[in-house]
């Protein structure tokens, strides 16, 4: 057997031994891109400055909403956020405090004169709803939402949200973009920013309003902000598909299609006259898009081929709640959307009424009778979501994430029976890819009035949702303005002691 030749102390290779570290170098490279498409691919320790380096997505123009890989070991791949508006109470719903029961009808301690945003507060007022342990860790839910209450195994709680207003629309703009004001990308958009979609027929994110209308800031809960367009969320439901993508009469699907093939001809030679037109080359993209979607989404906005037990399931047959089978439809389509590959779904539960309103959770002045209609009109279609996407195994790979603008008051307002804005700490909660469950993170004070362990901002929120999805909100930026923009603005941490 021959030894390597050596050459002033250094090893050369022989044949053997090149074809060896070759052949085991090449397969190195194959598993690397494997792992690295699986999203299984560990990222490479940062650099201190590699770690300030803004990331933003290499963004094909004439395909912005392709594929794109997380830069970071991601822990889902979508995002189904089921949106409460108007503010629902944490009090009647998931977080349990017997001192409210047993000072019922007296000043709340230290706050005998408290004055909030409607005004002056009354007496302590225990819920109307009683709370009974849930699931086999017992966490203690109210009988408003009893089919939820069956499913908190499988939920991450966080006590200790606070927002910075208490104002709604105001309230809605910060849950949604990580500013009070208008004007600023949308958590959806700065998703589909940075990941696309996994779709080639379908939006990156859909919102999902209401069968009873739209929350207050209303499309600006899914915009795009100063992002390019192509990121915002298009917005349709079971009730109210896109419009305007039926065939017209007497046009063939065959017809339709060749036409089609001739406008990309033209569009390729136009585009081919202005090499390096981002702008052009998005426009054509989404025309392409909308002609794709003519196709997809009368397929799944179309519920009929559904069967009856999973109808049954989410209550779309309920004809005695006509807001709850509207809503249960809603949830069936988010299913169906998040079943074929869309990145981010935002399903609202809940719209803007003026007056009392009855339409959202803003329960102000008669909280028992606007929540006993709330209640059943998300309980039901919600439980049944999650459950069906567990059956098909779609939670291990998606983020479920239950939110609302802020919380409510311990008190009743004087003068009236319900209860006033509170964002000094409500409840939010998240299933499926990514969290710990059953799990419960920070608390309020003995009333639930202010958020005292582990405090979070709806910052640290939106920054762990960004590290679900292999994103690090402190580098996933957008130069805008000379500003680099960020949805966690210069604030925001990761709330660690939550993933799994």
């Amino acid at each position: 057997m021959t030894t390597p030749l050596s050459h002033a102390g250094l090893h050369l290779l022989d044949r053997r031994l090149f074809l060896r570290t070759t052949g085991s170098g090449l397969g190195a490279v194959a598993l690397s891109c494997l792992l690295d498409q699986d999203r299984l691919l560990a990222a490479d320790p940062a650099s201190d400055d590699s770690a300030k380096t803004p990331i933003r997505p290499a963004i094909d123009p004439a395909r912005p909403l392709a594929a794109r890989p997380a830069p970071f070991p991601a822990r889902a791949r979508n995002v189904l956020v089921i949106y409460c508006s108007g503010a629902c109470s944490q009090i009647d719903t998931f977080d349990y405090k017997p001192e409210i029961i047993q000072r019922h009808g007296q000043p709340m301690p230290g706050n005998e004169k408290l004055i909030t945003f409607q005004g002056e507060q009354g007496a302590v007022t225990k819920s109307p709803y009683a709370f009974a342990p849930a699931g086999k860790c017992g966490k203690m839910v109210s009988n408003l939402l009893p089919r939820l209450g069956e499913l908190v195994d499988d939920m991450c709680f966080i006590h200790s949200l606070t927002s910075k207003t208490s104002t709604h629309g105001p309230g809605e703009l910060f849950m949604s973009t990580g500013f009070t004001l208008d004007g600023f990308p949308s958590m959806g958009a700065w998703v589909s920013y940075a990941l696309g979609s996994e779709t080639d027929d379908l939006p990156a994110y859909v919102a999902i309003p209401d069968p009873r209308g739209v929350p207050q800031s209303s499309v600006a809960n899914w915009g795009p902000g100063f992002l390019p367009a192509v990121f915002q969320g298009t917005a349709f439901n079971a009730q109210n598909p896109v419009g305007h993508v039926k065939l017209p009469k007497g046009v063939s699907r065959e017809e339709d299609l060749a036409t089609r093939d001739y406008l990309k001809l033209l569009n390729d030679r136009h585009l081919a006259h202005f090499p390096g037109d981002s702008e052009l080359a998005a426009r054509i993209s989404s025309y392409e898009l909308a002609a794709r979607m003519q196709v997809s989404l009368p397929k799944i906005a179309d519920l009929s081929s559904e069967p009856d037990h999973v109808l049954k399931l989410y209550g779309a047959d309920d004809a005695a709640n006509k807001l709850k089978a509207g809503f249960a439809r809603n949830c069936i389509l988010a299913r169906r959307l998040i079943e074929r590959g869309v990145r981010f779904v935002e399903l609202f539960n809940g719209a803007y009424a003026m007056g009392e309103g009855i339409g959202n959770w803003d329960g102000h002045k008669s909280l028992k009778q606007q929540y006993d209609v709330h209640g059943p009109i998300l309980d039901q279609p919600a439980a049944a979501l999650l459950i069906d996407l567990k059956q098909r195994g779609l939670l291990k790979d998606t983020l479920v994430v239950w939110c609302t603008e802020f919380g409510r008051m311990p008190t009743f307002q004087k003068g009236a029976s319900g209860r006033d804005h509170n964002p000094e700490g409500f409840t939010c909660w998240l299933a499926g890819a990514g969290v710990k469950a059953p799990f419960s993170y920070g608390a309020t004070d003995d009333f639930s009035y202010k958020a005292v362990e582990n405090v979070a901002t709806v910052y640290d929120f939106h920054a762990t949702i960004l590290r679900i999805l292999g994103l690090d909100h402190k580098r996933l930026s957008f130069y805008h303005n000379g500003i680099e923009r960020r949805l966690t603005d210069v604030h925001g941490k990761v709330i660690e002691a939550i993933l799994s």
